[in-house]
């Protein structure tokens, strides 16, 4: 009877910990300065929040079965909410992330906890339509993220990107207290030995992902030694998963196909996803100039579009396969992408919006329907470990999609640069035109400067192209995947 109130509860919990994953980062700057901390210092306010909350996400399935989903949410939504306000009041940097930490930590549950008590509160023949609410704050949040942090930052404080969650938190917490049953609880034995080997994998991971762009990757012994301690923990755990009693995550996960595929899949949903935004937003500032809350309200139409999308394949869903839509999201995610390959600096505020809408229709086609297909066939019993892994393959996904890219943009910079720099020569007679042989003129030093900068700019408008097509081949290439799985009545 509660189902409404209960609904927009937990979606206000999952939105909280989706936008905090962007909303920061727009704010970087004005904390560096108020916290008195390097560029690189300063990044930890977001490395010490991902990487917190993917480790201690696993955990989500073993704390449920323990202690209860109610206790353990209201849990949840409290501590999150009082690191949120402890963030906005941090003084030093050392404080912030400690503070970011635990927001990481408590935050972590809260993404699949959402996903698995909506899909026990609504029968099975509306998981789409559950899947489709749910979907909107976990793929919305990230893209809103940056307008909602660059407006609240220009017009209030870079402290209540912080201080919004608090009063969100609060009036959360009294809701699930009046309308969230308790579940069943057991007691069972923690695989400290499985939790230390995924917690260090993927707490590697991440610290490599995230430092491997500043310290130039593998030139770096602190990346070697990360990507060695990853790679041996991530063995050890899968040799233990599939030999111990009982494991740290359920090995009959991976018994069911619509799960493995589903999880490779939103991977790649991942990797497009934030790789995508995380190119588009610098490009709007560096290349165009638009300033941030500018950039911010050009990325909003891509949310319209996936929230559009979302409330249609929630009414569709159960009369169409969810694999049409799947493919259909894929190939509509794949053209706007090679669109982009033909973006320059002067192309249109409207074919921006245009293109971020039809992005964001493409991403809503694909999150709901492989929400509903990768746990159709799976034991209930097992949900909340699965959203557990689906929320933190997502992460791992947008994760690796950023670093890749932006590391890709970097050295492809560096090597455009070097082959266009080979035409600036007294040969070349486009350097003898009227307009331009004043402004590059190779006899002084600002001219010099000037010719640098522009093959500078032209390399980066080259690389973020290249970049682009990276990821529309991507999502194309991931098609065949959807044919693995099996509609939702099949088993």
């Amino acid at each position: 009877p509660n189902r409404g109130l209960l609904t927009v509860c937990v979606m206000a919990a999952t939105i909280m910990q989706a936008l905090d994953t962007t909303i920061a980062n727009v704010a970087l700057p004005y904390m560096q300065g108020s916290l008195s901390a390097t560029q690189d210092q300063i990044t930890w306010v977001l490395t010490s929040y991902i990487v917190s909350a993917a480790i201690f996400m696993p955990t989500t399935g073993f704390l449920t079965a323990r202690f209860g989903r109610k206790r353990l949410l209201i849990v949840a939504v409290a501590g999150f909410t009082i690191a949120s306000g402890l963030c906005g009041a941090a003084q030093t940097l050392g404080q912030m992330v400690i503070f970011r930490l635990l927001q990481g930590v408590f935050g972590a549950a809260l993404v699949p906890m959402s996903q698995a008590i909506l899909l026990d509160s609504y029968p099975r023949e509306k998981h789409g339509s559950a899947m489709a609410i749910w979907g909107v704050g976990v793929m919305v949040g990230p893209i809103l993220g940056p307008m909602l942090g660059g407006w609240l930052t220009e017009y209030y404080n870079w402290r209540w990107v912080f201080y919004i969650n608090v009063p969100i938190g609060v009036a959360v917490v009294f809701g699930l207290l009046a309308v969230l049953t308790e579940s069943k609880t057991q007691q069972m034995r923690f695989d400290w030995f499985g939790f230390a080997t995924l917690s260090l994998a993927v707490g590697a991971l991440q610290m490599m992902l995230d430092r491997g762009q500043l310290v130039d990757w593998f030139a770096s012994t602190e990346i070697v030694v990360e990507a060695t301690l990853a790679a041996l923990a991530l063995y050890l755990f899968l040799v233990h998963m599939a030999t111990a009693e009982r494991s740290f995550i359920d090995p009959h996960l991976f018994a069911d196909r619509n799960f493995r595929v589903g999880v490779m899949l939103i991977f790649v949903v991942g990797v497009i996803l934030l790789a995508s935004v995380a190119l588009l937003t610098p490009y709007l500032q560096t290349l165009m100039g638009y300033p941030v809350l500018t950039a911010g309200l050009i990325l909003g139409p891509r949310g319209i579009g996936t929230m559009v999308a979302m409330m249609i394949v929630g009414r569709l869903i159960n009369r169409v396969d969810p694999r049409v839509f799947l493919l259909i999201g894929l190939g509509m995610s794949s053209f706007s992408l090679y669109e982009m390959t033909g973006f320059t600096p002067d192309v249109s505020s409207r074919t921006l919006l245009w293109n971020g809408i039809v992005q964001g229709c493409g991403l809503g086609f694909l999150f709901t329907p492989l929400s509903t297909v990768t746990f159709a066939t799976l034991p209930a019993h097992l949900r909340t470990q699965a959203t557990a892994l689906f929320s933190l393959l997502r992460n791992l996904g947008s994760s690796v999609g950023v670093s890749v890219v932006m590391f890709m943009l970097a050295r492809n910079t560096q090597a455009l640069h070097a082959q266009l720099a080979q035409y600036a020569n007294p040969l070349n007679s486009a350097l003898q035109a009227p307009g331009v042989a004043h402004i590059w003129n190779l006899k002084t030093l600002a001219g010099r400067a000037a010719l640098n900068m522009e093959i500078t700019r032209q390399a980066e408008i080259i690389a973020y192209m290249n970049d682009y097509k990276v990821l529309a081949i991507l999502a194309l290439a991931a098609a065949p995947l959807v044919l693995l799985l099996g509609r939702p009545h099949d088993r």
